[in-house]
């Protein structure tokens, strides 16, 4: 990644220095490409969005968290913006492939701590907690349970998978998901219903497949 990596941008200026959802798909294609100066202009210009989804993601964890929001950004960035393996289109799709890269370190966090815990890496299945959307702390056993479920349900349904990812893991509003994904409200929120239900019966019950 270039040098070119902002700061905790202690005092930066007013305003929103997002760019036009055109300009950012130029970016990727020229990061794509191989243009290193393209590579600090995307991170700067999505870094605020960045770091938006790291503090959502960090709001559902307990605060005795070892990490950092911006630890998690960077090291989520470096995973996913190598060029020569850059495999995203947009905005959307980088933002969607960073939360998930995310979501990975935070499991392999949580993974760690567990092992540390207990001697060695013991697998527990815990229930759902019924405030998870609202933000509820997960420590590292909840953490690993839900990724384990999670990852089953991306096998049944790929987009309830990415839905509940977007919204426990990066902490958007349903509104905030339809946006991301390209579809209504309205289905959203159906799958995020479905989804919770799917996940519920596999958590509580230690269900291998929710009927």
């Amino acid at each position: 990644m270039s040098n070119a990596t902002p700061s905790d941008r202690a005092g930066e200026p007013a305003g929103d220095p997002r760019l036009p959802a055109a300009e950012v798909t130029r970016l990727i294609a020229q990061v794509r490409a191989g243009d290193a100066g393209a590579e600090g202009a995307l991170f700067e210009s999505l870094y605020d969005e960045l770091r938006e989804i790291a503090g959502r993601m960090f709001a559902s964890q307990k605060p005795s968290h070892t990490l950092q929001p911006t630890a998690l950004l960077h090291e989520a960035y470096l995973k996913i913006a190598r060029p020569s393996e850059l495999e995203v289109s947009d905005r959307s799709h980088f933002l969607n492939l960073a939360a998930r890269a995310m979501r990975q370190i935070l499991v392999n966090h949580a993974r760690d701590r567990v092992a540390q815990k207990r001697g060695g890496p013991e697998r527990q299945r815990v229930p759902l907690p019924d405030s998870l959307a609202d933000g509820a702390g997960l420590d590292s056993f909840e953490v690993l349970s839900l990724d384990e479920a999670l990852s089953s349900l991306a096998e049944v349904d790929t987009r309830q998978a990415e839905i509940v990812q977007l919204r426990i893991f990066a902490g958007l509003s349903h509104e905030e998901v339809a946006e991301s994904l390209g579809v209504s409200l309205r289905t959203v929120e159906g799958d995020w219903k479905m989804a919770k239900a799917w996940l519920r019966v596999r958590l509580d019950d230690g269900s291998e497949e929710p009927s």
